[in-house]
């Protein structure tokens, strides 16, 4: 495949946006080349600038569980958009798209709705703590949960740690509150507890972790955690932004049977378009302004043309929860046809599946938390991901990342990756005895 228009798109982009992209992990860095430049998405497939056509597993990353272009989206925001793209005022496209969610969600009384995923977290924290009038917040390495000061956080070096900030321009009093666990252990978290002075607020987590690759936490740890947040009169935040209504029609609680005093959406609620979401019970949301004292805002929250988008969305999954047996199948598929190429050639990979998200690892043992994530064989899968590119199959550009499986993801596109799979990891195996 030729890439040159791509290459000369990035070039342009780069001398007036920073590293060329608006959203880093866009840039490639991690294996190798230059980001595609995209002209248009049809169904499963997404077309370069170059007229490359790709089978796309990122789908904006998961928020596109239709595919690209899907009709009645398309049809809801085109709708949406001729009657005006922002009020600033209340309109009833919100509290339908909140009915939605609060139907399916248990333990969830009221939405808030804001502009990104981020934005819903950030202020979910700020109402634990004005619920609690406490400070402190627990988090776990390798969950990312936007990029809000007090969340870039990095791990010290005891299983447990007051935060240090991972980033130049958060000072260390924003994020001397943050204490970090490490995923799928108890003893972590509990360590947290005994460290924190005044009390810990929340712990937020995400119950299927998608930012060190495909993560779950599983059933046995979160039940732990549920009780030791009871024990602590700490409130358990369960960060859906990628997982709800992705990994099943009730994201992560559709699979456990723990449940959260507040969940933070974004991406598959809006459709494609930027959108986030908080919700809790009655008594936890009567804290926030105008109700209660915790102030939180936003001219753009709850636009019109992102709500029409996220209802036509949540609605026809509502309406069609067979897709999701359809998608994990296709997802189960995929991950055994990746597995199998790679046995074939002796290369070691872990795979994992829920529902239609799935990850791989190019590693021989399984992975619990973000600390093992980091031994896998990050250069094999730069090399991969470059195979499968240029045999027009588009993957996270990251070791780190989750890939999605959308309802215009065929059989077909499924078998045709696997035989990529197949002759990629051939040629990565010879390279290697060469």
């Amino acid at each position: 495949m030729g890439y040159e228009k791509s290459i000369d798109a990035f070039g342009e982009a780069y001398r007036v946006i920073p590293g060329g992209v608006d959203s880093p992990v866009r840039a490639f860095a991690s294996v190798g080349g230059t980001p595609l430049f995209i002209e248009r998405g049809e169904g499963g497939y997404i077309y370069d600038i170059d007229g490359n056509r790709y089978i796309d597993y990122v789908q904006s990353w998961g928020p596109l569980i239709f595919g690209h272009c899907d009709k009645d989206i398309e049809a809801a925001v085109i709708e949406a958009a001729k009657r005006g793209l922002s009020f600033g005022a209340p309109t009833t496209l919100e509290t339908r798209l909140a009915e939605e969610i609060v139907s399916l969600f248990d333990g969830i009384d009221k939405v808030r709705f804001v502009s990104s995923g981020t934005e819903a977290v950030m202020s979910a924290l700020r109402l634990a703590r004005g619920y609690t009038g406490r400070d402190d917040i627990i988090k776990f390495t390798g969950c990312y949960h936007g990029h809000s000061d007090s969340l870039l956080v990095q791990a010290g070096s005891g299983a447990a740690t007051f935060g240090n900030p991972s980033s130049p321009g958060v000072p260390a009093d924003l994020t001397k509150h943050t204490l970090l666990a490490q995923y799928n252990n108890i003893q972590s978290v509990a360590k947290c507890f005994e460290q924190s002075v005044n009390g810990v607020a929340c712990v937020i987590i995400e119950p299927i972790a998608g930012n060190m690759g495909l993560v779950p936490a599983t059933e046995e740890f979160l039940t732990q955690l549920r009780a030791l947040c009871d024990e602590h009169g700490t409130l358990l935040i369960f960060d859906e932004v990628m997982s709800g209504f992705r990994a099943c029609l009730k994201g992560a609680q559709g699979i456990t049977a723990v449940k959260p005093d507040m969940v933070t959406f974004g991406k598959v609620i809006g459709g494609g378009m930027p959108v986030g979401a908080f919700g809790a019970g009655a008594k936890i949301m009567a804290h926030l302004s105008p109700e209660g004292p915790v102030y939180q805002a936003g001219t753009l929250s709850g636009n019109p043309v992102a709500m029409a988008a996220g209802l036509a969305a949540v609605t026809k999954l509502k309406h069609n929860p067979s897709h999701y047996v359809t998608l994990g199948n296709r997802a189960k598929a995929l991950m055994k046809g990746f597995k199998s190429a790679a046995n074939s050639v002796s290369i070691a990979l872990e795979t994992d599946v829920r529902g239609s998200m799935f990850g791989f690892f190019f590693s021989d043992t399984p992975i619990s938390n973000f600390e093992e994530a980091l031994q896998n064989d990050t250069e094999t899968f730069a090399k991969f991901h470059r195979g499968m590119l240029d045999r027009g199959i588009y993957l996270a550009c990251s070791a780190y990342e989750t890939g999605f499986i959308s309802t215009q993801t065929t059989d077909a596109m499924i078998e045709e990756t696997i035989r990529a799979a197949y002759i990629v990891l051939q040629e990565i195996a010879e390279s290697k005895q060469s």
